[in-house]
């Protein structure tokens, strides 16, 4: 089995984009509580690998289940399920034991919640989307966006009960972030989607009705940040303003000439967008340690 096949099979990309939120509701519960993070290092490591062999599983599962689909796609076609290089009676068993391994890391060394978590974000990347509503209703990306949006709880809830008011902005944010994010990646790989039959919002309604749910969502997002007070005011005015400019670019779709131009730059903002105000939170919250 070679890295590259590897890292192909549980997206590495994906994968490793989803660790910061983990680490971002980690680190903000230990901050919450007053903990410090040099007593909990044990409990974050656990807590990322936990977290990570679940999503790893995941992502796994969802290549084992979508080969047919990743045969017609351009940029799926050198996938390791696709090619043959990993048989795809290895990828599930891989799929399976990185699924279980994370669970258990998570529920025995960490918390129950922290697991349980982590398995409501499997059901619905695994079961929900992947193997259930992909390829039968546009609402696919809806449910799919459950998944991402569970992992800033996955890390609260390894420190604290996430019955609280932040962690629960986390995940609404990373809900609805997905959104706009998620139709940005349609638009832009739309031949790939429409040639394989994938029933998404772009390829079933067109790009107008996409864009208009696309603003729609990133207008939802403009509330949230004010839900976070306790983050200080800079947070709130930098986040507003990142809001803000994503939505000035959204509603700019209704008039681009170039499609293609204005869903790669959509993309590239949605993900230096959520990059940057996961790492703020940390950011702000470094001196209040002190």
């Amino acid at each position: 089995m070679r890295l590259a096949d590897l890292k192909s099979l549980v997206k590495a990309g994906v994968l490793l984009a989803n660790v910061l939120p983990v680490v971002s509701g980690f680190w903000l519960a230990l901050w919450y509580t007053d903990q410090s993070l040099a007593d909990s290092w044990g409990l974050c490591l656990l807590t990322i690998a936990g977290s990570t062999f679940v999503m790893a599983g995941a992502l796994i599962l969802n290549n084992w289940y979508d080969v047919d689909i990743d045969t017609i796609m351009a940029r799926t076609k050198r996938r390791p399920t696709v090619t043959g290089n990993i048989p795809l009676k290895t990828v599930l068993l891989l799929g399976i034991f990185f699924t279980a391994l994370g669970l258990c890391l998570l529920a025995f060394f960490t918390t129950v919640e922290a697991a349980a978590y982590a398995l409501i974000g499997w059901i619905a990347y695994v079961l929900l989307y992947t193997m259930w509503s992909k390829r039968r209703f546009t609402a696919n990306t809806l449910i799919g966006s459950v998944s991402g949006a569970v992992t800033p709880l996955i890390g609260w809830s390894a420190v604290e009960s996430s019955f609280h008011d932040i962690p629960i902005v986390l995940f609404l944010i990373l809900f609805i972030w997905q959104m706009p994010h998620a139709y940005a990646t349609a638009m832009k790989n739309f031949d790939d989607y429409k040639a394989a039959g994938v029933v998404l919002l772009p390829v079933v309604h067109g790009f107008a009705k996409t864009k208009k749910h696309i603003a729609a969502y990133i207008a939802c997002l403009i509330p949230l940040p004010f839900f976070l007070q306790a983050f200080g005011t800079a947070f709130i005015v930098i986040c507003t303003v990142l809001n803000v400019v994503w939505l000035a670019l959204g509603i700019g779709g209704f008039y681009a000439k170039d499609d293609k131009k204005w869903t790669r730059a959509m993309f590239l903002y949605s993900v230096n967008y959520i990059t940057i105000l996961f790492i703020l939170m940390i950011v702000v919250t470094l001196p209040m340690f002190a």
